[in-house]
Formats: structure tokens, sequence, C-alpha cells
């Protein structure tokens, strides 16, 4: 079997670049759907529920994308044209969602319709963000893997960066940052506006850039015959035989991304009472009376953007720290550390009212959130062989995709017995929780071994 040649920084950059337009793209569906939702009148103790469409629809088209891709040869190459088209769809998706409010349908109407498209555009960035995960497996060797996944780290926090501020920025220079009842500002919908124009423009760049190995040099590099690349894959028989890696990593994973799930679910609330003083509103919904906070008021609204601020600073400390950990050798621990600073980062969150500490919280979350995108999928990937790369990969999303579902659908059962009967929701105390799942995640670090499928590089 050859050995993949080394590959100069630009063609490494040149394979994840497109991943800095498809994160914008997330980074505003992340910041903004609870934002979104609350605005259309979601019910704090249900908002979690809106989230388990996102990763549900991951868990479904992942490891599609992963199967049919391996299969795919054109002249496009095989990631590629998925890659294209999920992007082609999200950028339609991104001008028609945060409208759903503006259509004149009722209330009722207008969360239907934004489910409909917050799936539609979750199922569209997970087709055009999978591609890139398997382009490294595809074309880079295991010395620069690491490398490789911290370039891909990097573009993807700045695209975060430049997704999380755009509402705050578009209010700066005078879009509207309120509008009427149940109708989303203006400074989020051209935010999306704008985030679907560079998303495009991004990935056609990559697509221009990028040349796939043809069937026969890729078969040479990674140690494969005519027939085990035409070979029927049972994908339970594959999970059946998945390295020991595959499931260590994903017991991680599952703490890691039911903490971030909380945190995109429940951190508007928690800054807009916690730290904006936002107003409440005494409500009686189905005969029950509630306290909820004002989604129309002013401070709501700021609050909101401040969130995508902290978002930013999130991303920045990610940008920073992902150039940091390739100068660990010892993977384990400096997951372990990343995801410890990023425990500590949620729990002073819970109990700080002033507003500047938040950005050290995100700052620390950065932190966590670096390592959670880039050690993983090197671990994974160096303990496979190039056979069925795409489609473990689309399994191992089940990782991320699974604890979100599972914590989406907890949410609103543990925020109601942690909230005080007739009192506002108790959003923070979430933070709280998703720092210790981060904690717990930290802990089972230790139980990864790392595994080799090809080569193993040197020291």
């Amino acid at each position: 079997m050859k050995t993949k040649p080394d590959l100069s920084f630009w063609k490494l950059w040149n394979i994840s670049f497109g991943f800095f337009g498809v994160q914008i793209a997330y980074a505003l569906q992340s910041a903004n759907i609870s934002r979104i939702f609350s605005t259309l009148g979601a019910d704090p103790h249900n908002l979690s529920y809106f989230w388990i469409l996102p990763p549900l629809m991951g868990i479904i088209v992942q490891p599609i994308v992963g199967y049919f891709s391996d299969k795919t040869w054109t002249r496009f190459g095989r990631r590629i044209p998925y890659l294209f088209i999920g992007a082609t769809v999200a950028v339609f998706i991104m001008c028609m969602l945060p409208n759903a409010g503006s259509l004149g349908i009722g209330a009722s109407a207008a969360m239907v319709f934004g489910l409909v498209f917050l799936m539609l555009l979750d199922t569209s960035i997970n087709m055009a963000m999978q591609p890139f995960k398997m382009l490294v497996g595809d074309m880079v060797n295991e010395k620069q893997k690491g490398l490789a996944y911290s370039i891909q780290s990097f573009l993807c926090n700045a695209g975060s960066l430049v997704g999380y501020l755009f509402p705050f920025v578009l209010a700066v220079f005078g879009i509207s940052n309120t509008a009427q009842k149940g109708v989303v500002p203006n400074s989020v919908i051209y935010a999306f506006y704008i985030g679907a124009a560079i998303l495009i423009l991004c990935v056609i760049f990559t697509t221009l850039k990028v040349k796939e190995m043809p069937p026969k040099e890729y078969a040479e590099y990674h140690g494969l015959s005519e027939e085990k690349e035409k070979e029927k894959i049972n994908m339970f028989r594959l999970l059946v035989k998945a390295p020991k890696v595959f499931w260590t990593v994903g017991l991680v994973q599952f703490f890691c991304w039911g903490a971030y799930m909380y945190m995109w679910t429940y951190t508007n609330g928690t800054v807009a009472y916690h730290f904006f003083g936002t107003p409440v509103l005494d409500t009686v919904v189905g005969g029950i009376h509630k306290v909820v906070l004002n989604t129309q008021s002013v401070q709501y609204q700021n609050a909101a953007n401040w969130v995508g601020v902290a978002y930013a600073v999130q991303a920045i400390g990610a940008v920073i720290w992902a150039m940091i950990i390739p100068l660990f050798k010892n993977r384990r621990f400096i997951y372990s550390f990343s995801l410890l600073l990023g425990a500590l980062g949620f729990i002073l969150m819970s109990f700080s009212t002033e507003l500047y500490m938040l950005f050290v919280s995100f700052a620390l979350i950065g932190c966590a959130w670096a390592a959670t995108l880039a050690l993983p999928f090197t671990l994974l990937t160096n303990a496979l062989n190039g056979s069925h790369m795409g489609t473990y990969l689309g399994l191992f999303n089940g990782t991320i995709c699974v604890p979100q579902i599972i914590a989406a659908s907890l949410g609103g059962v543990i925020l109601s017995l942690i909230s005080p009967v007739g009192a506002v929701p108790s959003e923070w105390l979430m933070m709280f929780i998703a720092g210790l799942m981060l904690f717990v995640g930290a802990c089972f670090v230790w139980m990864i071994k790392e595994q080799y499928g090809e080569v193993q590089p040197a020291d």
C-alpha cells in the first residue's frame, strides 16, 4: 500500500476552506433558533423540543451521505457533489426561515413553517458539512491529519465568529433590532441573507480548488482491491467491527454534545434574565398561569445580540486554542484538559451576573469546543483504513446527534424540575448542568486508547 504524500499547507487549507461558509450558516442557526422561536411565541419549557429536529436530521442524513459518497465517482469527485448540492439547498432555506413570522399566517402556523424549514436547513447543512471531514480522511496522511483537522477547526470557528456577530454588527449600523409581536427583527433576517451569500461563494472556491483522487489512485493509497470497493455494506456489521476508539470517543462525545445542546437552547434566556434584567409577563396558557420573559422587549432583543457576541468570544477562544492543541503530543491530556476548561466556563456563567464575566466563560467554553471539533475525528480516522471511511464518519455522527436528541428531549422536564413554581424558568441552572456534563466527559477521555489503521506516524 502506498503512503499518501505530505500536502502543502495551502492544499490542506483549500480542502477545508468551504467549511468557513458552512459554519457561518451553522452559527446563525445555533445562535438564533431559540431567539426566532421565542419571538414567534414558544414557551421556554418547550424550547428544547424545537432543537430535536437538527440532530435528528443529522443522524439520518450524514450516514446516508457517507454511504453513497463512498460509492460515488464522478468527474467532480466523490464527496464534492454532495457538498455543493447541500450548500445550494441551504442557501435557499436561509433566505426563507427567518421570515416565518412575516408571512401573516398566525403564530401557530408560523412555528410549523419555521419547524419545517429548520428541518430542511439542518438537513442541507449536514449534507454540506460532512464531506469536509471525509475529504481529510480521503486525502491526508496520518502524520498531517492532526494539522488538517486543526485547520478545519480554525476555519470552523472563524466562520462561527462571523455568523455570531452578524446580527449585533447590523444593529450597530442601524438595522432594526426589534419588530412587532411575532416577527423576527431585520437584523436577524439580513444576517441570514448575507450568510447565505458567503456560504455559496466559499463552497464554489473549494469546488474549484480541490481535485479528489481518482478511484485507482484512491485504492492504491488505501490498500483497497476492486472487489473490496464493490462489496455490499451492512452498516450494523460495520458498527460491530468498528475500532474500540469509535466507542470510547463516542462516550466522551455523549456528554460534550449534551452540554452544547443546553448551551444553544438556554443561553438566550440565561443572558436576557440574568445579565440584562429583561421584564417578565404573566400569561395563561391552556388554563395554566406562567411567568415568561417579554421577548418583544428591547432588553430581550439586545440580550440576544449579546449572546451572539458571547458566542463570538467562544469562537475566538476556540481559534486560539485550536492552534495550541497540535503542540501537545499527548492527545488524551489536551482533550481532557480542554473539556475541564469548558466545564469551568459553564459553571462560572451559572453564578455570575457581571456581563463581562460572560466573555471569560465563553472563552473557556471555546477551548472545549476546539477540542471537540478537532480531536475526535483525528482519533477516529487514524484508527480506520480507507475502506468505508465515509460510512464510518457518517455513523460516527450518531455520537454527535444522539446525545443532542436525548438532551433536547429531557431539557423541558429538567427545566420544570429545577424551576420554582410561578417563577421565571431557571434557564441559568441548565448551564450548571452543562458544566457537570463536560466534567464527566473529561474523566471518560482517559478510557481512550489510540489506534492506527494504516501506518503509524513517527513521533
